[in-house]
């Protein structure tokens, strides 16, 4: 059945454990059986985006030399993180086609597309001659490669999070607290790949074939998530959902206010896993470090998010989403210039994790209870299409450009700290979101 709908936001979900508590007292809560396979198929499709998104950022050096090579390295490798940013303008069309698809047809359908399509973006990847080898199309392949991923990402999120808290909509927070985990262990092995391949392969080698690696990793890890996918059953509660044939024009015209709130909500989360997919590069190109320490330093946050982000979750489902994001976003105001600028004047390895490692603890209170709130503020007849478009927005705008506006701002004010100006301009747009999101909806 077809229908328009607008429910009112319940502030229950929202906010404070003791109204949460009484729900749940009213109503007994039992698992649905396929919960932890849909865990596993979401994890394995959200860690494939982000594997081969952060393996790009990471690669960027390299990737610079390959495929946009100029006499002037800066703005070579300026070129390789705008190619990167571009594919994020694809996200919201991806938003759009894949979050309405979920919405329409079925969120098992959406992720089988989805993680199909991001399989053939890699496959591009692998397989694209250098600029040396077939000059303009080098680049040209590698944007087609990155524009196609970018429009599977777009409808990954917001379907694959839709699929995991309809099956456990008693447990929203540690659910899908997995979604964040996932990138974790994706920033984990990115880090990994990184260090290894710095360490242990001469320029050369590198260059010529080592780069291709962890692309190739990435392509292996599809086949097994969308086999998983394609023989999951559908989300019991989107199964038993009314549904609607215009999820997009019902929140344009109804839930634009959630939209608005739900994007900004999603900053935060955005600006630090980027300043942490950033920091390799900044360790060896501002700070003068090695390739190897800067990358071993990323393991540590990757790996505090993959451990520590279902026990946010677990929590914010007791004690609301909101607290954790405000602690970790006015965190980030009051502790990232003096980190940055302690870090610039002692540039160690051992600094370099404990800068990591607090941001990847500030990050994971953040991101983990993050996905809960988008899913509390939307509707099951609209939650795939709202969550993807307030994702996807949110990571084009603060994300896809993350690494070039850095770039340009430490160019353009000959000062290394200049990467705090964007972590702390984002989280104060952050703090501002998430007390909209904890104050005035609660009172419509």
């Amino acid at each position: 059945m077809s229908t328009s709908v607008s429910p009112s936001i319940n502030p229950r979900n929202i906010n404070t454990s003791s109204n949460t508590k009484t729900a749940a007292a009213q109503e007994p809560y039992k698992q649905h059986p396929q919960t932890w396979r849909a865990v596993i198929s979401s994890s394995i499709g959200n860690a494939l985006e982000w594997f081969d998104v952060l393996i790009y950022s990471a690669m960027a050096v390299t990737i610079a030399k390959l495929f946009f090579p100029t006499e002037n390295q800066t703005v070579s490798l300026m070129i390789t993180f705008a190619t990167f940013g571009v594919s994020f303008f694809m996200r919201p069309l991806g938003a759009i086609v894949i979050g309405s698809y979920s919405d329409r047809v079925g969120r098992k359908a959406a992720l089988t597309l989805s993680i199909l399509l991001m399989m053939i973006g890699t496959l591009l990847i692998v397989i694209m001659p250098t600029y040396a080898q077939i000059g303009l199309w080098a680049p040209a392949g590698i944007v087609i490669a990155r524009l196609l991923q970018g429009f599977s990402a777009g409808g990954e999120f917001g379907s694959s999070t839709a699929f995991l808290v309809e099956h456990a909509p008693h447990r929203r927070g540690f659910f899908s607290s997995w979604q964040v985990a996932s990138q974790g262990a994706s920033i984990v092995l990115a880090a990994v790949f990184g260090a290894v391949l710095a360490s242990q392969l001469s320029t050369d080698q590198l260059e010529s074939w080592g780069w291709r690696i962890p692309f190739i990793f990435g392509l292996l890890i599809g086949p097994a998530g969308y086999y998983i996918r394609k023989n999951l059953e559908e989300s019991p509660e989107f199964a038993h959902a009314e549904t609607t044939s215009t999820p997009l024009r019902d929140i344009m015209q109804n839930q634009k206010m959630r939209l608005f709130i739900g994007t900004g909500s999603v900053i935060m989360a955005t600006v630090s896993v980027y300043l942490v997919v950033y920091m390799p590069t900044y360790a060896v190109k501002q700070l003068g470090m090695t390739s190897t320490a800067a990358f071993s330093a990323t393991i540590l946050a990757g790996m505090m998010m993959m451990f520590l982000s279902p026990l946010v979750g677990h929590l914010s489902d007791k004690y609301g989403r909101t607290p954790f994001m405000l602690c970790s976003s006015v965190l980030f105001v009051l502790l990232t210039y003096p980190l940055f600028a302690w870090l610039s004047m002692n540039p160690t390895f051992i600094n370099l994790l404990l800068v990591q490692g607090v941001v990847g603890f500030l990050m994971t209170m953040y991101f983990a209870a993050m996905p809960a709130l988008l899913s509390d503020i939307f509707p099951v007849q609209t939650r795939g299409t709202g969550m993807s478009l307030c994702y996807n927005i949110g990571v084009m705008v603060f994300g896809g450009f993350a690494g070039l506006t850095i770039t340009w701002l430490i160019a353009a004010t000959d000062n290394k700290l200049a990467v705090t100006f964007y972590v702390i301009f984002g989280a104060v747009l952050s703090v501002i979101a998430t007390l909209a999101a904890r104050y005035k909806l609660r009172m419509r």
